[in-house]
């Protein structure tokens, strides 16, 4: 039999607000039956609490729900809370403690942390520390079989919570917030977090909590910001949800996605964290390589024993040929060589015919080819070749590039290579922008394993959207149905970075032939110092 599950209320900032708080619940559970407990995030005193406070401190008045709230904000508050390890603060009232896990006779657990993040160490008694959030995050990571919790309190928001999800209005979440609250919860994996401070409502949309390709699906996360308890503009200070705890749900049942799921908007906090435990390993350990196992549903890292799998280009083979005319081909006639700006032993550099930006190149194979994963090996070489060479020349000109490739509709292999600015566009600003923009088409744009290429998530025939940063950061869609032609350079268009809209469809890009040729010379004797094709 399935267990049944509790009915929670979560609140934002009470500020001793008592009498409104506690009338509201009353009336929310006249109207729809009893809850089981109350959560109050934020500042639960204020510089008013005195007289409403005193009756329900001196018992003269009850909360009418068992209620569990966190610790002061400010120094104004901190006498209200006498013991930092938690305590009872009136009849049904309760101080959690400044970090803890909470596990109820239910088996629901909830995770808590007090204050605002500090500098400092130790930390004021109203603030954590850097210290505070690793001890909390050892306590719970260490326990066996750890899935993450059922709740997670804390005042402050998560700085970058808002990353690829639904706009948070007039908070900005790239500036607001607390690191090491996304530091705790991207560790510890919340089905809820709620936060306050901000006077705000935000829901955000649920994100994953895994990596699509090599993990196994888990659970998603739900974030909550609640505003303060009576405010003149009617936000929502009260959050009505009902939860089965963790440990009593079925697996399947637990780790089903919602259809508006996201990516993780704490990716980059986890990357960097995966990138210093790396390199203390590296210390310690032996290189070893890594490919991605296709061979599973869902990939997993295995050590390369040199049987199976796809990591290897293709030998030398002869490229197959076209079925009819291909405007790509370096031997054919219709192929604009006004454009071609070098042309190495398999592969060449052409401008763009209506090119986003008058140095936007793409990288072709003199052969038939239709994508990268058909290419044989010494022609993979060269496109490294001429990605390197890319890189280094866009560098020199303060830009890094972006390639895309769109394995769709389209039989030929092109690579289209566009520079953005190196002070305008992050690599991170890019993948946010791709995968944000993905999301509003329903394209599930995901990133590649670290240690795995294009050939070993795509076979051979496979339509699918492949973005590549000259980091080697890597995004991909596996294409299953119907595909938005100019999706790469849409977004590279949007205002998000570089701010061309008009120039989105190339068709309206077109110029006069001679036009074209001098802003390919132009290309060709800019480039001529990077370009090894002339030095072979």
């Amino acid at each position: 039999m399935a267990a049944a599950p509790l009915r929670v209320l979560a609140c934002g900032d009470v500020e001793g607000r008592l009498e409104a708080l506690f009338g509201r619940v009353r009336a929310i559970q006249s109207k729809s039956g009893r809850f089981d407990m109350l959560l109050c995030v934020g500042n639960f005193f204020g510089s008013t609490s005195e007289a409403e406070w005193a009756e329900y401190h001196a018992g003269a008045k009850k909360a009418p729900i068992p209620t569990y709230v966190l610790g002061a904000n400010d120094q104004d508050t901190v006498s209200y809370f006498p013991d930092v390890s938690g305590c009872e603060l009136a009849e049904n009232i309760t101080y959690l403690g400044r970090r803890g896990l909470y596990s109820g006779a239910s088996g629901l657990q909830i995770a808590y942390l007090s204050g605002t993040e500090s500098l400092d160490e130790p930390a004021p008694a109203y603030s954590f520390s850097a210290k505070d959030v690793a001890e909390l995050k050892t306590s719970l990571l260490s326990t066996p079989n750890f899935k993450g919790v059922d709740i997670l309190l804390t005042s402050p928001w998560p700085r970058d919570v808002g990353t690829f999800a639904n706009s948070a209005g007039e908070v900005d979440t790239k500036k607001c917030g607390s690191k090491l609250v996304s530091d705790l919860a991207a560790s510890l994996k919340p089905r809820y977090h709620f936060a306050a401070l901000e006077k705000a409502y935000y829901e955000r949309l649920p994100y994953r909590n895994h990596t699509v390709l090599q993990e196994t699906p888990q659970h998603v996360s739900r974030f909550i910001a609640l505003a303060d308890v009576g405010n003149t503009s009617k936000k929502k200070y009260l959050y009505a949800f009902s939860i089965v705890p963790m440990s009593m749900m079925d697996p399947a049942e637990l780790v089903k996605q919602p259809q508006d799921v996201t990516e993780n908007p704490y990716r980059k906090l986890q990357k960097e964290a995966q990138k210093s435990k790396a390199s203390l390993r590296a210390e310690e350990e032996p290189a070893c390589q890594f490919f991605f196992d296709l061979n599973k549903h869902r990939g997993k890292k295995r050590h390369s024993d040199g049987k199976g799998g796809n990591s290897q280009p293709k030998q030398a083979k002869k490229p197959p040929q076209p079925t009819g005319p291909c405007w790509f081909c370096l031997a054919s006639p219709e192929v604009e060589k006004h454009l071609v700006v070098s042309i190495g032993t398999h592969c060449y550099l052409a401008l763009a015919k209506g090119g986003l930006l008058p140095d936007h190149v793409l990288i072709l194979p003199i052969g038939h080819y239709q994508s990268v994963v058909d290419l044989s090996s010494e022609v993979v070489e060269e496109v490294t070749k001429y990605k390197s060479a890319l890189k280094e020349f866009f560098r020199s000109k303060g830009k890094r590039y972006v390639l895309f490739e769109r394995n769709y509709r389209s039989q030929h292999l092109q690579l289209q290579v566009i520079p953005v600015p190196l002070d305008h566009c992050t690599p991170e600003d890019i993948k946010e922008s791709f995968i944000t923009q993905a999301q509003e088409q329903a394209i599930e744009l995901l990133e590649i394993p670290e240690h795995s290429d294009i050939t070993q998530v795509a076979q051979p025939g496979t339509p699918y959207f492949y973005v590549e940063l000259d980091t080697g950061e890597k995004l991909f869609h596996r294409i299953r149905g119907r595909f938005p032609l100019h999706f790469g350079r849409e977004v590279l268009a949007s205002e998000a970075l570089l701010a061309l809209p008009q120039r989105a469809d190339w068709r309206r890009c077109a110029a006069e032939r001679a036009e074209e040729a001098a802003q390919a010379r132009a290309f060709r004797r800019d480039f001529q110092p990077f370009d090894f094709a002339l030095r072979a």
